[in-house]
């Protein structure tokens, strides 16, 4: 029998905000939809919502800019103030130009604006990345298993663009539970050829199948359960894995 994978998205998640119990709001949802969690099951959880109730909420009216941030808005076309922001979170900036800034964020992500966003958020605030994604989905997990005896992944994903590819994806920027990477090195393919190179980024294929569900443009469904998918369980699993060393990039 082939393999069946559901993603279920769930849609009773009130508004979140700073200081809400998520692994409450996942298991009060699940259970009103009827589908309540079961062992296995990956949750897929938006990072505008973890930075939410994690406080990770900014008053644009109290971020005071530098004359750098000042130049760069001047010259990209952008608010200072969320220039501000981006520099604050990024480790260095990756690309400049055509209104655009690129950055390494000090977890390691290179992605647009550090992953600050005005997107979803009250008119006049920006929500900045966890400091810490990985801790987040652990609490999250950890939460989960507390409420409902249950064994479950999570995965915390974020939008982002790609090199030398139009239009953005869910990336995963926290994991608990998980591998993230299926290393298929060592395997035969079907001709007997012994795989030396493909090492499958899981938590980023779980993470961009949630959005088919969970959506980009409201954040009525904030949450996804992937049900169905066997994968390897990892107590030390983190998203944190998937980032490249610089010795061995061919981008950066």
């Amino acid at each position: 029998m082939a393999e069946k994978i559901e993603i279920i998205g769930l849609e009773a998640i009130p508004l979140v905000k700073p200081g809400d119990d998520l692994a409450s709001l996942i298991h009060r949802s699940a259970v009103e939809q009827g589908i309540p969690i079961s062992d296995g099951d990956i949750l897929v959880i938006t990072q505008r919502v973890v930075s939410k109730a994690e406080g990770r909420l900014v008053n644009l009216e109290d971020v005071a800019t530098s004359s750098f941030a000042d130049k760069i808005a001047a010259d990209l076309k952008k608010d200072p103030r969320i220039v501000e922001l981006i520099l604050g979170e990024a480790k260095s900036i990756v690309r400049m130009g055509q209104g655009h800034l690129i950055t390494e964020t000090r977890h390691g992500w290179v992605c647009a604006n550090s992953g600050v966003d005005i997107s979803n958020t009250p008119l006049g605030t920006a929500t900045l990345l966890p400091v810490d994604p990985d801790r987040s989905a652990r609490k999250i997990r950890d939460g989960i298993e507390t409420l409902t005896g249950k064994r479950v992944a999570v995965v915390i994903s974020d939008t982002f663009g790609r090199p030398f590819r139009e239009g953005q994806v869910n990336m995963a920027i926290g994991a608990a539970g998980i591998s993230a990477i299926k290393d298929r090195r060592g395997e035969k393919d079907l001709y007997g050829y012994t795989i030396r190179v493909k090492q499958t980024a899981i938590i980023d294929e779980i993470a961009s199948a949630a959005e088919l569900v969970i959506g980009q443009v409201r954040e009525g469904v904030p949450v996804a359960i992937v049900r169905g998918y066997r994968f390897m369980v990892d107590e030390n699993g983190k998203a944190r894995n998937l980032v490249r060393s610089r010795s061995r990039d061919l981008f950066l």
